[in-house]
């Protein structure tokens, strides 16, 4: 008989997600185990127990999946569980705390395809992320600036908030971040007059560009927001929005909230189904949701 499927959550919070549930079930995930609180020095020892349990065969339909809400614990998180499988017992280990790995991948994927139509890449672009310092903004900015993109985290608590991120975030993926401050409205609308891809990965309900702050964007190409609670992160950027016209000077393409999610649901449940159909092990990062992101934005 064949073993049930066991999908491990390990989160540093006290709660896993219900939307990590509801997706793993819905990939094929038969039985889904929280673990809460875990600290990155306690992974080894839970994932040793995980594999051990079930044999060489079991350990096949088995997963781990790490959540939380810092992207730079769960790689810890990862890097721990990777280290702690002694062949043949090794299962498969997904990141996406917060989805914010899968939700980072589909916001720069639909940004590419919009580029498209200027014939351009995000190669040299200057992408601003308007409350870029949570976990989503910091995301998407390590995944821009590994396609050439020059990145700016803007923080509305000023640049302090900014630099502590941007500096550990660039030397642990050997990227360049660079910190901006978006504390005022005037530091906003100078920013964005330099922009050509603007990102607005605030918390829901808070509008970092005005209509008026558009108006003054003669350089903006793309304009891309994953709230969709109202108002609009960007104005005037609808939630459907997939490459829609916003009223700037150029014309700028809009890519809406759900426009994103779409994208971001394809990609983790199919990641969530890719550990179960794997015979091999498989390590799901960044890379992974960002790689299979672009394959769903162009059918978009």
């Amino acid at each position: 008989m064949e073993k049930a499927t066991i999908l491990h959550i390990f989160t540093p919070e006290k709660n896993v997600s219900p939307f990590d549930v509801n997706m793993a079930i819905d990939a094929g995930f038969e039985h889904i185990i929280p673990y809460t609180s875990v600290e990155v020095s306690e992974i080894a020892g839970l994932v040793q127990d995980a594999i051990f349990s079930r044999g060489p065969k079991g350990v096949k339909r088995t997963g781990i999946f790490i959540g939380g809400r810092d992207i730079a614990v769960a790689d810890d998180m990862l890097k721990q569980a990777k280290q702690a499988m002694v062949p043949p017992f090794e299962a498969s280990v997904m990141l996406d705390p917060s989805g914010s790995a899968t939700t980072a991948a589909g916001l720069v994927a639909l940004v590419i395809k919009a580029l498209k139509s200027y014939q351009k890449t995000l190669q040299g672009e200057q992408v601003a992320i308007f409350g870029g310092t949570g976990p989503v903004g910091l995301c998407a900015g390590v995944i821009a600036a590994r396609c050439g993109a020059d990145v700016r985290i803007v923080s509305h608590r000023g640049m302090e908030a900014a630099c502590k991120l941007v500096d550990a975030y660039s030397e642990r993926y050997a990227i360049k971040l660079l910190p901006a401050d978006g504390s005022t409205p005037k530091k906003r609308l100078e920013l964005l007059q330099q922009t050509t891809v603007a990102f607005s990965t605030a918390k829901a309900g808070v509008q970092v560009l005005t209509a008026e702050d558009l108006l003054t964007a003669d350089k903006l190409l793309v304009a891309a927001d994953v709230n969709a609670v109202p108002p609009e992160g960007i104005a005037g950027v609808g939630v459907m929005d997939n490459g829609k016209a916003l009223n700037t000077p150029l014309h700028a393409k809009a890519i809406g909230a759900l426009a994103i999610g779409n994208v971001k649901y394809q990609v983790q449940h199919n990641l969530l189904k890719n550990m179960l159909a794997t015979d091999k092990p498989v390590y799901l990062e960044l890379p992974s949701a960002f790689e299979l992101a672009c394959q769903f934005a162009e059918k978009s």
